[in-house]
Order: C-alpha cells, then structure tokens, then sequence
C-alpha cells in the first residue's frame, strides 16, 4: 500500500567520515600506495581547485544583487491586493519576521495546512496575501540568461537572513515527520527508462560524475553538501538558481516527468535531505558552478 501511495504521489507531481588510524610500529616500513588510492588522491586534489576557486569567488559573489532585489520586493506594497510581503507573510516566524526562517524550514503551516519549503511559502503568500495568480508565476518560476523571477530575488534575500545559523528542521512536528518519511521513499522510487532514483546518485557515499562530488543525502555531511551554497548563483550561465530547480533539474537528470511547481513531491524530498542536515551551519546563498 505505501509503494502505490509513492507512486501515486510522484504521478500526481509529475502531472499537475573520518578515517582510524592505529600505533605507528617503529620497525615498519610504509607500504606503498596501491594504484587506486593514488587515483582517488588525484581525484582529491582537483576537489580542492574547485574549492579553492568557489571560496575566491565567493568574496564577491553575485547572489548579494538578487539579495538586494529581493529586500526591496519583500518590502514593497505588491500585486493586485496592494499588500507587502513584510506585512503580511509569515516565514514561521511570525508576520513579516524572517531572521531564521529559511534554516528552519520545510515546516508543516496550518493555514495552508501544507509542510512547505521556503519556496512554496512564499509563492503562498503571493498569491493568498498578494494576489497573485499561482499559474502566472509557474509559468517561468527559474531564472534564465535574460530573466529572473521575482520569486528568485524573494527566496535569495530570505535564505540570506539565515546565514551562519543552525538548521533546525522541526522534524518532531508528526506533520512534517511524515513528509520526511515519504521523501525518504521518493528518493528510494526507482523508475524511468534508466531504472533511476534519487539514491542512485545520492545514496551510497565515493561517488563522482566526471570532476562533481555527489553528496550521500541520507547522511549530516552529505544532506549538508546538498542544501549548501542554495539558492546559488551558477557561473555556467551566470543566472541565480533555487533549490526547487535543483529538485526538478535531478529529475531531469534521472530522465523522469519535470515535477509540478512547488508541488507537495519536491517539498518532501527537501524535508528529507534538509531534515538530514539538521545542526548543521547554513552558509548562506553562495557559488554554484
């Protein structure tokens, strides 16, 4: 019965480590390194350029513009109800409070009675408290090299009003547990021509496509390396990305149906892989290549 409520939940989306070390032995020799450790130390090494050049480029990173943008639209009175966001969207927080919120979401809103990420909140309130039509934003929810959405802008400045901060997914709310439990089997859900899932790539730790890292989301470190540097200025195309296009662009990756817009699917699965990083620091919007 769980496997077919899954499979219906993602039918319905796509429509609408340290290492031991042991006492040194005086006499011993080091042995030498087998041809793969070498392999997998040179692999290491590359990781470490690409950090090198993401933390120069975060001195000065892009997404600091789309903050600003974001700070003027949170503020401004909006939309065919005339309202601001800062007057009347509630992050969890309280009405117009954001410090915090993004680390502590998805969380389960009763007024939506819905577990929602930052994202889905807030195209929420722009529509229930703004007036906006829903259908016209999904139209063109993610940025491209010409356009970015008001709702890029919106979530970059929330998102940096948790930086340096712990996340804190309440996952003892029963609403949100069982949104974790079922992204938890989302992530699991083989299919597609490839026969994929999410753990095909993100399940098991060591793995590499070409020079990418892919982070192992069931664990703290992994779920960490999956929800950090999001939303994320990417210097391939130099356009500023959120995490629900990451959800619907490893859908695409896995050659499965596009996701439906702040649908509940890509809400769980966040609640699954930013649940997994709780405790963990959020650094805030960053670089992304």
């Amino acid at each position: 019965m769980k496997q077919h409520l899954i499979g219906a939940l993602c039918a319905l989306a796509f429509v609408g480590g340290s290492i031991a070390q042991t006492p040194k032995k005086p006499a011993a020799k080091p042995a030498p390194k087998p041809a793969q450790a070498a392999v997998a130390e040179e692999k290491d090494a590359a990781t470490l350029e690409f950090e090198k050049f993401r933390a120069e480029m975060e001195d000065s990173n892009p997404a600091e513009l789309f903050e600003m943008k974001g700070a003027e639209q949170w503020k401004a009175k909006r939309g065919p109800k005339n309202v601001s966001l800062a007057e009347s969207c509630d992050l969890g927080q309280g009405v117009g409070k954001i410090d915090g919120a993004y680390v502590k979401m998805p969380r389960y809103f009763a007024d939506a009675d819905a577990v929602m990420d930052a994202e889905r909140r807030i195209v929420w309130c722009m529509v229930e408290k703004q007036g906006f039509l829903f259908d016209d934003i999904a139209k063109r929810p993610f940025a491209n090299e010409t356009f970015t959405p008001d709702i890029t802008n919106l979530v970059t400045y929330v998102a940096a009003h948790s930086r340096n901060m712990k996340i804190d997914v309440p996952l003892k709310d029963p609403k949100v547990r069982d949104a974790y439990e079922i992204g938890k089997e989302i992530a699991a859900y083989r299919a597609g021509p490839y026969d994929f899932s999410c753990n095909t790539c993100h399940g098991s730790d060591g793995k590499r496509i070409r020079m990418q890292n892919l982070p192992n989301i069931a664990t703290p470190k992994g779920a960490l390396s999956g929800v950090q540097g999001w939303p994320g200025y990417r210097m391939t195309g130099g356009v500023m990305l959120t995490h629900q296009w990451r959800m619907g662009d490893c859908f695409r990756q896995q050659r499965f149906p596009q996701p439906k817009y702040a649908s509940d699917a890509v809400a769980y699965l966040l609640t699954y892989m930013i649940g997994n990083a709780n405790g963990q620091t959020y650094k805030g919007p960053g670089i992304k290549r």
